[in-house]
């Protein structure tokens, strides 16, 4: 078993790819990398998108590396478990508005947008620890009840046209999609690498999860 951590300079991926490989050990899911090389994305069991940065400049970045078609190959045709986090959660919508409409990838029914809170006195970004609201059960979110804790850090947040799609949101000034699922696709916007031990929790879920 083998999980591909896409690496398509979109940041630093030294602490997402330990908080995997700790968990992979932990459930017996193999081994976890991280690489660009085309033929490993498309031969993995299981695929994470990260991201970090605007949502055009990731895109484009994704869309130019050898990466992108070895993903589509393995997600779209093989029907590999795939997890988007952060940036790589919100480039599975249909749009991104910032800066510039940008097409996604289109598996999630939703458009990337400013977050907006009510109360014009909370500061966007986003930043820091909030309480999940798990609005439909699935099985990377087993064991994770509403009211725990997960870490974010975003300035931009998905609305989901399908609402069967979106599983879990936060409170900040108004609803904040948390979590997006659709088939053998999840997407996380916070990152979970940084969210303790829910994180590490959805993790081992995500690892174990045979969609």
């Amino acid at each position: 078993m083998l999980t591909a951590i896409i690496d398509y300079e979109s940041g630093n991926l030294h602490s997402a790819e330990k908080a995997f490989q700790r968990m992979a050990l932990e459930v017996g899911a193999g081994d976890v990398v991280v690489t660009s090389d085309p033929d490993v994305i498309a031969g993995a069991d299981r695929l994470v998108l990260p991201g970090d940065g605007a949502f055009p400049a990731c895109a484009a970045a994704l869309r130019a590396s050898g990466a992108f078609a070895a993903m589509i190959e393995a997600v779209e045709v093989k029907a590999r478990p795939f997890l988007g986090i952060c940036v790589g959660m919100q480039l599975m919508a249909r749009e991104g508005l910032e800066y510039t409409p940008t097409e996604g990838l289109g598996w999630i029914d939703g458009v990337v947008e400013r977050i907006a809170p009510s109360d014009t006195g909370m500061k966007v970004p986003h930043m820091g620890w909030n309480d999940l609201v798990i609005d439909t059960a699935h099985p990377v979110l087993d064991g994770v009840a509403t009211g725990e804790h997960a870490y974010f850090v975003h300035s931009y947040q998905m609305r989901v046209d399908t609402p069967a799609q979106r599983v879990a949101h936060v409170d900040y000034g108004g609803d904040v999609t948390a979590v997006v699922a659709r088939d053998n696709m999840v997407g996380f916007q916070f990152h979970p690498e940084k969210s303790a031990a829910t994180g590490l929790r959805m993790i081992a879920n995500f690892l174990r999860w045979a969609p």
